[in-house]
């Protein structure tokens, strides 16, 4: 079902239905702290595939409710040899990577079904949305970074060591995609790349593997122009666009205020839709596992959860400007950084504030 012959066009059809634009979802890890979940852990959200997967649907659920039309799976840190690690055999591994997919699709059935009855009905009413009751609901297989399965910090910087190979990369990430793609996800997406060498992997795996599923690469970026490894956006978006695979190309886990300018210049190089789902504008310090504020950055800015999702879909429905380049556009821009299609509440988890210096947003 994950596998077959050739890749079609099915995120643009999406996007023609949705109007042009497509919402995702917010923060998971934030959201199930929320709920009480316990995340101290170096599996993260993951750890509650385990734990808690009532609460995963009900933070998918909370967001559908909120206006979202993709919901991505608790398998960002996800890994067979992350579960390995932690006693968890191959296994069950790769149950629980199945099992990430499965409540998503769960979630979904559920919202779907409580759009014509129940309370889901009264609360699409409420927001304003009854009309839009067969727009796209959509599941996003998650496929963290190298980085993130190292829990060092390294998604954020890109220094993965001279011993990490191409090749390397590839047999890591392998069988963990096979598997993610064997569950039936409608999208499988890349998240928080944070160089070159990573895309490449990516790129080859969806290849070898003959992955039918629409993917989308998003990378990190420190300064506006580059990668977080410091190679330029517009290679590693190349790579991204080259790769008939590969649906949708963007930026997530950025400071907002860097948006603007990366989103024109991945527009340069690809012709693919651009997802875009910025973080709080803070800096994460991986020897603490906290975000803090950096003077002069604009640290803060929080927008995640089911309220801002919801004002997030507003303005798209108004046909709005998006806040902080929260954009993503099917379609060649116009000169303002707009390109259609899809647009996030929000990423990464955020612990806590250190308000050492003033800052201009309420954590």
């Amino acid at each position: 079902m994950g596998r077959g012959d050739g890749h079609d066009d099915a995120l643009r059809r999406w996007l023609r239905e949705a109007g042009g634009w497509l919402v995702v979802d917010g923060a998971l890890g934030t959201e199930l702290e929320a709920h009480g979940a316990d995340l101290q852990d170096e599996l993260w959200s993951a750890r509650c595939l385990v734990s808690a997967p009532h609460l995963i649907r009900k933070v998918h659920l909370d967001y559908l409710d909120a206006g979202a039309n993709i919901i991505t799976t608790a398998s960002y840190q996800a890994t067979l040899q992350g579960f390995q690690s932690r006693g968890v055999s191959r296994e069950q591994g790769e149950a629980l990577l199945r099992r990430s997919v499965q409540i998503a699709q769960e979630a979904r059935a559920i919202f779907v079904e409580g759009r014509s009855k129940g309370p889901y009905a009264a609360r699409d009413e409420y927001d304003g949305v009854a009309s839009r009751a067969r727009r796209p609901v959509l599941v996003a297989a998650s496929v963290g970074s190298y980085g993130a399965y190292l829990a060092d910090g390294s998604e954020y910087t890109g220094d993965y060591g001279r011993s990490v190979t191409k090749e390397a990369l590839k047999n890591f990430h392998r069988r963990r995609l096979q598997v993610l793609a064997d569950a039936g996800p409608d999208l499988i997406a890349f998240e928080t790349i944070p160089n070159k060498l990573e895309a490449q992997a990516y790129a080859e795996l969806l290849e070898e593997n003959d992955i039918s599923i629409p993917a989308w690469f998003s990378f990190t970026s420190k300064d506006g122009a580059n990668a977080a490894s410091g190679d330029p956006i517009t290679e590693c978006a190349a790579i991204a666009d080259s790769c008939r695979r590969v649906a949708a190309v963007g930026i997530n886990c950025t400071a907002p205020r860097l948006i603007h300018g990366l989103v024109l210049s991945i527009s340069k190089v690809a012709s693919k839709p651009i997802v875009v789902y910025p973080n709080t504008g803070e800096t994460y310090v991986a020897e603490t596992k906290e975000w803090v504020c950096v003077a002069g950055l604009g640290c803060c800015w929080r927008w995640c959860g089911g309220d801002g999702l919801r004002v997030v879909r507003r303005q798209v429905e108004a046909g709005g400007r998006l806040p902080r380049g929260r954009v993503l556009q099917d379609g060649p821009g116009d000169g303002e950084g707009h390109r259609a299609g899809a647009a996030r509440g929000g990423c990464c988890l955020r612990r806590r504030c250190r308000r050492r210096l003033p800052c201009g947003g309420r954590p």
